[in-house]
């Protein structure tokens, strides 16, 4: 394949996967287990549900790796397990699909506040996040993305020990917005311009937004960010707002629903589109078509 960053560069849209987590329960994962405890005891499932994405037609298919940072698994007792479960998750992922598509590793919130908020220097969360990054990039991933963050300074921590690791690799950042009279904050209060702006200064490639809203939500969020960036846009929506049905969470936005924003997501600057929580291999392949139709109307080639 091409060089991630060389075909972004180029003006190509990029489909990434959907969902991990609900994936992960309905194939045996215990209510409340680490999701990353899967790594160590069944990394099968994890090839399965990568070839499932695969299949659908993504081109970046993730780690289950978002709360392996040894800080995240020490609240599990797994701490000590931290490279191999980073590095089971490579693996898993690779065999599963190959050169075909881009291996990106996901690496989510250390689960612990920074001062003077919470009671964690920053330089323990450095350190976290450094030692998950080694881990990741020894095992051969693609690209990193570092998502759902809030506090932009554990998010500059984490994009930081990205760069302390490799200077190079791809890597992608995302926070997490909530819509309010006065615009788009995170539940830290940081701006989306001021995301921009620190993201970047920290050596993100591409910066964007994930979780938290639906698709109509997340085009008013890229317009946002095109507001304040020229960096490539990563964009990954929900399934809608999560409500609550017969004691189930339900997500409400169809695949068909989703790929219907494909184009809404593109104009409004999205390099990027992939799905968060609700979504599944359904909404990928429904929107691998949108985005091959969108790239046959401006004259790029399709997958």
């Amino acid at each position: 394949m091409d060089p991630f960053l060389s075909r972004i560069g180029r003006g190509q849209v990029l489909l990434a996967d959907g969902a991990i987590g609900s994936l992960l329960m309905a194939r045996g994962l215990p209510r409340g287990a680490a999701p990353e405890s899967i790594n160590l005891s069944h990394p099968e499932v994890l090839e399965e549900i990568a070839r499932l994405y695969l299949d659908a037609g993504a081109e970046i298919i993730q780690t289950n790796t978002f709360g392996a940072s040894p800080l995240k698994l020490a609240a599990y007792g797994l701490d000590a397990e931290t490279a191999a479960i980073n590095e089971n998750a490579v693996r898993a992922v690779r065999r599963a699909i190959g050169d075909r598509a881009y291996l990106s590793a996901s690496c989510g919130p250390c689960g612990r506040m920074l001062k003077p908020y919470g009671d964690t220097d920053g330089e323990a969360v450095f350190a976290s996040f450094r030692s998950q990054m080694k881990a990741l990039v020894n095992a051969g991933v693609d690209m990193i993305c570092i998502e759902t963050m809030s506090d932009l300074g554990e998010a500059r921590l984490a994009v930081e020990a990205v760069r302390s690791v490799a200077a190079a690799i791809p890597l992608m950042a995302t926070m997490t917005f909530e819509a309010t009279a006065r615009g788009f904050f995170t539940i830290m209060g940081v701006t989306i311009e001021k995301a921009c702006r620190e993201l970047a200064a920290a050596g993100a490639d591409l910066v964007g937004s994930n979780c938290g809203n639906g698709s109509r939500q997340m085009v008013a969020i890229a317009g946002e960010f095109r507001n304040f960036t020229a960096l490539p846009l990563l964009i990954q929506a929900n399934a809608g707002v999560p409500e609550l049905r017969a004691g189930l969470v339900h997500y409400p936005e169809t695949p068909e629903f989703m790929a219907g924003m494909v184009g809404e997501l593109i104009a409004a600057g999205a390099a990027v589109i992939g799905g968060c929580c609700g979504t599944t291999p359904d909404h990928t392949r429904a929107m691998r078509r949108a985005v091959d139709d969108e790239r046959r109307r401006r004259g790029d080639s399709p997958i």
